[in-house]
């Protein structure tokens, strides 16, 4: 099993600043009335009924915020995205308990408020976004030494995944392309939900691709779904994990190349520097507010590394792990490249 890497107590900082800046950033984003306070009589999850999706084409939910420079644009939602958030379940004080409830209020609004809101988002302009909750697995299952039960609690939580995969399969346009995106463990379940349904299946050829980040992704996973080579290619996947140069960790090297990255930069896996003059704009804690030309990036072993970003208040923001960034630092990369490749998708239809 895959795990993040140690630093992601990062993630915690980002949540916090995140909760504390939202409401008097972003003043299109409105609180929930009610929507996170339901409950599962059985605790289990019910796809068929909207309250078990953090987002979902028929409902308002944070996924369909827009950053305010990027308003006046026209999406075309021509694709769906499938979209599973990563461990939002970290609290301390409930590392015993393996697997999240699916109707925890305060867990449901932080997911909604933090990963749907900062990243889920990315897809609107040319998605309709699916987010499933599931009853995901304690952060601490990554590193507990009790093997049982972390392969119980990623099982129950995968099997959440799975159900409310087959729901969005039966319910959406079966003609329609789709996306599958995911980060951290999110991704942990991704890399499983594309073996099992896509890869060499009649599937993979409505898969325009997969954005599956925040976990390493090796090589030869997959028989027949290929690393995405271009910003042209379709029925592909692409992955990085996001460190500052200088970062070291068990989980990193610039030796291994069993694993697969992509530079979101140049949208291929070549290990040559882009300059952050290609870095379109990250999105930051400030929703509403892009910054572009951030950092320049580069492949090198087993993941992507980027000179320091500088956006305001970044001389104070010491780590070298960007786990918690690696959608965020290419916010509108990932936005526009997402626009790009369906179009490219549909022009091989026809």
């Amino acid at each position: 099993m895959s795990k993040p890497a140690a630093g992601n107590i990062g993630i915690l900082l980002i949540i916090i600043l995140i909760s504390q800046m939202i409401y008097s950033c972003s003043p299109k984003i409105t609180p929930y009335t009610g929507e996170q306070l339901f409950k599962a009589t059985t605790g289990n999850p019910d796809y068929t009924k909207l309250e078990f999706w953090a987002a979902h084409p028929d409902k308002w939910d944070p996924s369909d915020s827009i950053p305010a420079p990027l308003r006046k644009a026209t999406g075309n939602k021509q694709a769906d995205v499938f979209f599973l958030h990563p461990t939002t379940f970290t609290d301390e004080k409930y590392a015993d308990q393996a697997n999240a409830s699916i109707d925890d209020p305060y867990l449901n609004k932080k997911t909604d408020y933090g990963s749907i809101l900062y990243q889920a988002s990315v897809f609107n302009e040319s998605c309709n976004v699916y987010a499933p909750r599931y009853r995901q697995a304690h952060l601490q299952m990554y590193y507990t030494t009790d093997t049982a039960k972390a392969v119980g609690a990623f099982e129950l939580a995968y099997q959440d995944i799975k159900s409310a995969f087959e729901v969005f399969l039966t319910t959406r346009n079966p003609d329609k392309p789709f996306i599958i995106a995911s980060h951290s463990q999110g991704t942990t379940h991704a890399k499983r939900l594309l073996k099992e349904f896509v890869d060499g299946t009649p599937l993979q050829k409505k898969l325009v691709a997969a954005y599956i980040l925040g976990i390493a992704v090796e090589k030869n996973l997959y028989a027949n779904l290929p690393l995405c080579r271009d910003s042209s290619s379709t029925g592909c996947y692409i992955s990085w994990r996001t460190y500052r140069e200088g970062y070291e960790g068990r989980y990193v090297s610039k030796t291994d190349t069993s694993i697969a990255v992509i530079n979101p930069l140049l949208w291929s896996p070549d290990p040559v520097l882009a300059g952050k003059d290609l870095q379109k704009g990250a999105v930051l804690y400030k929703f509403n507010k892009i910054y572009p030309h951030t950092q320049s990036s580069r492949i090198s072993g087993n993941a992507l590394w980027i000179s320091k970003p500088h956006f305001p208040g970044s001389t104070f923001y010491v780590t070298k792990n960007y786990h918690a960034g690696d959608f965020n630092l290419f916010y509108l990369d990932i936005r526009e490249d997402v626009a790009r490749r369906i179009k490219y998708f549909n022009r091989k239809q026809e």
